[in-house]
């Protein structure tokens, strides 16, 4: 059933006890001695996607674990399953299932395509990572000797969502030995409904995003943007937007060029605001956004306040930090709780107040002596560090287990 296609590589033990959401462990990390050699994530992502928490934490579980990265179905005309090496240790699996399939069949078949692959890879002792709780409708017959819950966002809340989720995350925050939440936000809403829940907030890879703040060539497509202040967003495009704020800047500034990085996803792209400077140049890949950004005045985060993003964590605000750029950004409650107060994060509650902090960070684009404890801050919040102490606590678990 299996159809391998090798492809290249695309390019916090808490130690406060009462409170697990501040990560303060180094990123040295003692392995046990145990048989456990694998990882299975469950994702309801694809891994050429927009590059993001996933991505980057499995990257560095890869060099522990073989990581396999097991994706949701495609439907087309005949059924298969297409494994793609993204590196040595790192396969992505994605079941191709035919149109019209029944329900019970779809899941069957997705069990049927698990055990496969813990057929012909020799997978015994593993790991179970979950990014959907959906998942469990296909894999609750798995004996993982670990089971965790990345809890990165609050699926409930978004758009489209199955009716069940809720029911299937009490399942598996039933079944899981860690759960980690990728915010304060989402901490607070867990910590009471299981025994290890974790706060790993969005973290940053420093030096990749480092470079935007010197002379990078100009994409491309950035090249036909007219001159003047440039306002950029990266970031998927869906219900979480408001669209209406973008279109009253719009608007309100025609001097200032919106560019809008990422995919339209879930919202139909013909209620999406146009104008002569508002620029859709569509997703781009992770090496490429430090060009993206060096090109930029400011950044803006125009999220709506609604039960979509009551959770969020935007990955984008590290960032856009690590990339010399002043952020504007709506309330959003962990970016609020994060970073409010610091000088190049400017927080804005109406479309003009939102123009008037836009403003102020163009014209005070050095921030002077502030972006020095923003890096000490960033520095000390890498994705490196996070994935270590997420992986001294899944070391201490599997630990118990075999001793």
């Amino acid at each position: 059933m299996f159809q391998q296609q090798t492809l290249g590589e695309t390019s916090s033990v808490q130690t406060n006890t009462t409170d697990n959401s501040v990560e303060h462990q180094s990123p040295v990390v003692e392995l046990t001695n145990h048989s456990v050699n694998d990882l299975l994530c469950f994702s309801h992502l694809r891994w050429n996607f927009v590059y993001q928490r996933p991505q980057h934490l499995l990257s560095r579980a890869s060099q522990v674990w073989r990581v396999w990265f097991i994706e949701e179905p495609v439907y087309g005309d005949r059924e298969w399953v297409e494994t793609r090496a993204v590196s040595e240790t790192i396969t992505v699996v994605v079941p191709h299932l035919k149109h019209g399939m029944p329900h019970e069949k779809i899941l069957n078949q997705q069990r049927e395509a698990v055990n496969e692959l813990l057929s012909q890879n020799a997978i015994q002792e593993f790991v179970a990572w979950y990014y959907t709780p959906m998942a469990l409708r296909f894999s609750d017959h798995l004996t993982p000797h670990l089971t965790v819950y990345d809890c990165m966002d609050e699926l409930s809340a978004f758009l489209g969502a199955p009716p069940s989720l809720l029911e299937r995350e009490k399942e598996l925050l039933n079944k899981a030995d860690l759960v980690f939440t990728g915010g304060l936000s989402l901490y607070k809403a867990k910590q009471n409904r299981h025994a290890n829940v974790f706060a790993f907030p969005s973290s940053i890879d420093y030096n990749h995003f480092e470079p935007a703040r010197h002379a990078l060539p100009v994409p491309n497509d950035m090249q036909s943007v007219p001159p003047g202040p440039r306002i950029g967003f990266c970031g998927v495009i869906d219900e979480r937007m408001n669209i209406d704020l973008l279109a009253s800047l719009a608007q309100q500034r025609p001097d200032w060029q919106f560019i809008l990085l990422g995919p339209v996803v879930k919202i139909n792209p013909v209620t999406l605001p146009k104008a002569p400077n508002i620029h859709y140049l569509g997703m781009k890949t992770y090496l490429e956004l430090p060009a993206y950004f060096s090109q930029w005045d400011v950044a803006i985060m125009p999220f709506a306040i609604n039960e979509a993003t009551r959770y969020i964590s935007p990955t984008k605000t590290p960032e856009y930090l690590a990339a010399g750029l002043p952020v504007v950004s709506t309330r959003i409650n962990d970016v609020v709780s994060t970073y409010g107060g610091w000088a190049p994060v400017l927080i804005a509650d109406s479309a003009s107040v939102f123009e008037q902090e836009i403003e102020k960070a163009l014209n005070q684009p050095n921030f002077s002596d502030n972006w020095v404890a923003v890096d000490e801050y960033l520095l000390a919040n890498s994705w490196d560090k996070t994935w270590a102490s997420m992986n001294r606590l899944m070391q201490s678990q599997l630990a118990e287990v075999f001793q």
